[in-house]
């Protein structure tokens, strides 16, 4: 079968070998989706309540090649919710001193 289909051989080596790469990383896979709303979360809490930007320019700050699906800025609590890849995190500012701290998984309901 090697030497009729050399690409096909080639084509099924390649993706044994990616799902053995994933299978050894599922546990970093697994976290990704919780990384891009947390860092949106907290980015962009700093850079609106820390550093004192414009909302329109912590939007581009905190824009990433992923999307996120859901975004709310409660300016009055100084919270910031973001949700993307299905998964939420809240952020909130805590003081001059301390900044902006991402909030446990029960507090963040928006």
């Amino acid at each position: 079968m090697i030497a009729r289909r050399p690409a096909l051989s080639l084509l099924v080596l390649a993706l044994i070998l990616l799902a053995g790469l994933a299978w050894q990383n599922r546990a970093h896979l697994a976290a990704f989706p919780g990384i891009i709303s947390a860092y949106t979360a907290k980015e962009y809490c700093s850079c609106r309540y820390v550093m004192g930007n414009e909302a329109d320019y912590c939007q581009g700050y905190v824009k990433q090649y992923v999307p996120t699906s859901g975004f709310l800025d409660d300016a009055e609590r100084k919270r910031v919710t973001a949700s993307g890849l299905g998964r939420s995190n809240t952020a909130a500012w805590v003081g001059p001193h301390q900044g902006c701290r991402l909030m446990p998984e029960a507090d963040n309901t928006p």
